[in-house]
């Protein structure tokens, strides 16, 4: 699947947009982020979509970053927060399985602005 998401419309060189990040809300002992995790965690910081929105991992029982407004306060594991100069685009709720996930992330990232090809 890592080629698969090498593969993906590619952002042009340079068309990176730094100030997104996408943040996954999780906890211990959910398995839908360990998924995650064992599905598309490595590969992700090595995909467009991963330069173009690095991933920060947060606990859902932490407090939420200072400066960072989310629409609300995630209730479920894992939730990805798409963020743009700390304030919430966008998100995922929940792990809808590999494929879905890159699917869904392009929307966002379009719907963003990011120049996916």
């Amino acid at each position: 699947m890592l080629s698969f998401c090498l593969l993906w419309a590619a952002l042009p060189a340079g068309a990176q947009t730094s100030d997104l990040r996408l943040y996954m809300v999780e906890q211990i002992g959910c398995i839908y982020c360990e998924m995650w995790n064992e599905q598309v965690g490595d590969a992700y910081p090595l995909t467009d979509e991963g330069r173009a929105a690095p991933l920060e991992r947060l606990d859902l029982r932490a407090p939420m970053p200072h400066g960072v407004n989310f629409r609300s306060r995630p209730v479920f594991t894992p939730t990805f927060i798409l963020v743009r100069d700390g304030q919430e685009i966008d998100r995922i709720e929940g792990y809808p399985g590999e494929d879905f996930f890159w699917g869904l992330l392009r929307m966002m990232l379009e719907r963003a602005g990011a120049q996916t090809g």
